[in-house]
């Protein structure tokens, strides 16, 4: 049976982890009684700023966890937003190391790979909260590697983050179909020479027009139509 369109050719479907499969924003909404009418805001502040680290320090030519970022991002959105108690704070990162997958990430990947595809994850997070978000989510034995960008010190959109899945899977990088919900993501993956598909969750609009998207779905679903 052929594979739908944006596998066509593809050996490994490489998936972003935060945004993609996991719903960031689950961390805040498992505590939005505690958080108050400021939940929304905050975490919306908190995923802007925890990117925005990992861009300027791969601009500067540095690197750290991202769990640290994740920190530093947190302690940025409670100052933000002094409404808050910081008293939740604690709670909050237990939260974001379990985060929610979304409905469809299992059968997605199982579907997948009945069809004979590699599944991977290729993230900015770190190796140890990797680990523990994939058992959490209950999807590790659906995947055959979690790549942390770690052994490459420095963030997507670096070629160096990119080159991770190629050489971890032995696969060609124009064999190999990349999914993220980040626009900025789908532009670095375009660039590399992955097929990248747009899983855009939340209707955004497009960008970067000269590094697009083979495809554009609203979920994981969208993939197999």
């Amino acid at each position: 049976m052929p594979l739908p369109a944006p596998l066509d050719g593809a050996e490994a479907v490489v998936f972003d982890a935060y945004g993609t499969l996991l719903d960031v924003h689950s961390a805040v909404q498992r505590h939005a009684a505690a958080v108050g009418p400021q939940a929304q805001a905050l975490s919306e502040t908190w995923r802007q700023k925890q990117l925005e680290y990992s861009w300027v320090l791969s601009l500067c030519g540095h690197y750290a966890p991202f769990w640290t970022l994740t920190e530093r991002a947190l302690d940025f959105a409670l100052a933000k937003h002094p409404q808050v108690d910081r008293a939740v704070r604690g709670d909050l990162l237990e939260a974001y190391r379990a985060l929610d997958a979304y409905p469809e990430v299992p059968g997605t990947l199982d579907a997948l790979r009945r069809m004979g595809l590699r599944t991977t994850i290729l993230s900015n997070g770190d190796t140890a909260m990797l680990a523990a978000a994939v058992k959490a989510a209950g999807i590790e034995t659906r995947l055959d590697a979690v790549l942390s960008v770690d052994p490459a010190g420095t963030f997507k959109t670096s070629a160096r983050a990119y080159d991770l899945a190629p050489e971890r899977l032995g696969v060609a990088r124009e064999r190999i179909a990349f999914l993220s919900s980040n626009r900025w993501d789908i532009a670095g993956a375009a660039a590399y020479g992955f097929a990248p598909v747009w899983v855009n969750r939340t209707g955004q609009p497009d960008e970067y027009p000269d590094l697009a998207p083979v495809r554009v779905i609203r979920s994981l679903d969208g993939l197999l139509a």
